[in-house]
């Protein structure tokens, strides 16, 4: 009877899980925490974006240098098909308003319990409090379990431990150091879709932090994104910010700043910002003349102020808000991460070239991608790769 290990508990774990066992695998799921999927759940929270609805080759993009490897996987398990499973587990899944997919219950727990259910009526084990400490001299899986070690044999392993953002859920890239010591090229994880350090004056801080930038287009390098922001009192955060994140952040390591480019009213043009503030202002404010003349939020003007603020080019200045970056926030605080095991150490099918039978998943991969349900899908993808390379192996 043919056995495999799955070394961690999430989606990407968990698909390999449900295809393995579907066809004939006893498979059994290691998972160091006391309970699968808790990170599955934390994206749950704002609302399970388990997909994007967009055109498939403009989808691809979204994973930058990695889109040439990851484009066979996605075109193999594409949101369609990511739809259509959840779907049968139950979930109603709907679109957007800007074309993002998700359950009709906006959370990630109908879904989870469901899809457990499903993997325990095909047989598949799970063994928690299980941390996976490398293999012995004999090729066993080596784990340490309540203090004891514990050595498993299986016929194939997949390794689905995730990156090293959100360490308290699971994931704290740990195992790098084991894989580097076998011989595989791991990548230093880097943080993605993150927040970024701005240097607020005191009094913008302690007003504005946690309130949004609305409605703005932020560009940065050539790359341009529309939506929101959120002011913090380190600096911001946000999908638009997030959309942004790789560029910026790999400006920051080579120059040691970033500058980010804010227009506050995209719909309109300067010349038609020129126009609605020559109206005559009297004796009105500054402030409460431009709230009533262009729409701009308290939060708006005071980020005006913040740079080299000069009424003469108002109209220039609100369509090109400039804010220096001085860092990104610390990768524990990360969505996601980038760097992890480098493709050049796998197979077309995800198996490590100097360990057979060892197929890799998930975030564990040197990939990163925006949010917008582009980490799920990637996740999702790469582990029905791994449990169809080691199907085939196995064979």
């Amino acid at each position: 009877m043919t056995t495999v290990a799955v070394i961690g508990g999430g989606p990407a774990g968990l698909i390999a899980a449900e295809i393995l066992s579907a066809n004939g695998a006893v498979v059994t799921v290691y998972e160091r925490m006391p309970s699968v999927g808790r990170k599955f759940l934390m994206a749950g929270r704002g609302g399970l974006n388990l997909t994007h609805s967009e055109d498939f080759e403009r989808f691809v993009t979204r994973y930058r240098a990695a889109a040439p490897v990851l484009r066979p996987l996605l075109e193999d398990f594409t949101p369609a098909q990511l739809i259509a499973w959840a779907e049968g587990l139950g979930q109603e899944i709907f679109k957007g308003s800007s074309g993002r997919m998700f359950p009709k219950a906006m959370k990630a727990s109908p879904l989870l319990r469901a899809w457990l259910a499903r993997l325990e009526a095909q047989g598949v084990a799970f063994k928690t409090r299980h941390e996976w400490r490398g293999w012995d001299g004999h090729g066993a899986l080596l784990f340490d379990a309540s203090g004891a070690r514990v050595a498993v044999r299986a016929d194939a392993t997949i390794l689905a431990l995730g990156g090293a953002s959100w360490p308290k859920l699971g994931s704290d890239g740990r195992w790098s150091k084991l894989l580097e010591v076998a011989g595989v090229a791991v990548h230093p994880f880097k943080p993605s879709n993150s927040g970024f350090n701005v240097a607020w004056s005191d009094i913008f801080r302690e007003r504005f932090a946690g309130q949004p930038i609305k409605s703005a287009l932020f560009r940065f390098d050539g790359e341009t994104t529309r939506g929101e922001a959120m002011v913090t009192s380190y600096g911001l955060e946000g999908g638009a910010i997030y959309a942004l994140s790789a560029a910026l952040r790999d400006a920051i390591a080579k120059d040691g700043k970033a500058e980010l480019h804010i227009d506050l009213r995209p719909d309109l043009s300067e010349e038609q910002l020129s126009r609605l503030l020559a109206k005559t202002r009297g004796k009105e404010s500054l402030s409460n003349f431009l709230r009533k003349a262009v729409k701009l939020s308290p939060l708006d003007i005071h980020l005006l102020r913040e740079g080299a603020f000069d009424p003469a080019q108002l109209a220039r200045q609100i369509k090109d808000v400039t804010v220096t970056l001085a860092g990104a926030a610390p990768i524990a605080r990360a969505i996601s991460t980038a760097g992890g095991v480098g493709f050049e150490s796998l197979d077309r099918k995800l198996m490590l070239k100097s360990k057979p039978g060892v197929f890799v998943a998930g975030e564990m991969l040197n990939w990163e991608a925006p949010t917008g349900g582009y980490l799920l899908q990637a996740a999702f993808a790469t582990g029905v790769a791994a449990a169809k390379g080691a199907l085939a192996w196995l064979r």
